[in-house]
């Protein structure tokens, strides 16, 4: 099973800098990217999230497999910091193609989950088929670009050590100094996690337990959500909306 996914833009860096330009800036490992599909963000010097991506090696050059709704504020980002770096930003012409089951030779693993299936790069635009990836990244807590993933958003919080989106070893990159801390805090007391729901809720509709605020709800398929909880509130039947909530612990 395959599709094209209409809502990804790609961007080539090229240039003798590029390497060294992303490794300072983005969450993950550029290195990586000789292996294979790498995924990271870009994040603030206050550790939030601006954008996540996937960097792939093309030769020389870096591609960036990007959330359209984000690309042009993650052009305009990147190229603030590029400053007088060799780095050259232009848009390639490839379509991103996804599928599941038996993956082609062009292309590569999702390194969020191997229940992703793999993403290809190709200059023809695949036939849409109609796989619910919605319903498999809410079945896997893996959260949605703009959706579940905000600019309130810490990486850690939104799961981003699980979904090998972060790489503690590399060294610095803009906003590292606060993942970092949060890494070596005790437990985190907020973050993301999938529920099960019952009844009409709304993406953004505020959660409450016995009265109190305990999180908000963010993407939904079916009966299940991925929801930005308060650890410490979220027990027992919760409400958003006219919907009941509940959560079974697991982060």
């Amino acid at each position: 099973m395959t599709s094209s996914n209409q809502t990804r833009r790609i961007l080539r860096l090229s240039g003798k800098d590029t390497h060294d330009f992303l490794q300072g800036l983005v969450t993950n490992d550029v290195n990586k990217v000789d292996d294979g599909l790498v995924y990271a963000a870009i994040l603030t010097p206050q550790g939030k999230y601006i954008a996540d991506f996937f960097l792939l090696s093309d030769g020389d050059d870096i591609l960036m497999d990007t959330d359209a709704v984000q690309t042009d504020a993650l052009v305009q980002r990147l190229s603030m910091y590029k400053l007088r770096a060799d780095v050259q930003i232009k848009e390639a012409s490839l379509h991103v193609h996804r599928g599941l089951g038996q993956a082609p030779d062009d292309s590569f693993t999702d390194p969020r989950s191997a229940n992703l299936g793999w993403r290809a790069y190709r200059e023809d635009q695949a036939p849409v088929m109609d796989t619910d990836w919605t319903a498999i990244q809410v079945g896997n807590t893996i959260p949605i670009s703009a959706i579940d993933l905000t600019s309130n958003t810490f990486i850690l919080e939104a799961g981003f050590e699980r979904l090998n989106g972060v790489d503690f070893r590399k060294g610095c990159y803009v906003g590292q100094e606060v993942t970092a801390r949060m890494k070596h805090k005790t437990e985190l007391r907020k973050g993301l996690a999938q529920v099960q729901i019952t009844g009409d809720a709304d993406p953004g509709d505020e959660i409450f337990a016995n009265g109190k605020p305990a999180g908000t709800l963010l993407s939904r398929s079916g009966d299940i959500a991925i929801a930005y909880l308060r650890f410490d509130r979220a027990s027992g039947p919760m409400q958003a909306g006219d919907a009941t909530v509940t959560w079974n612990g697991q982060k």
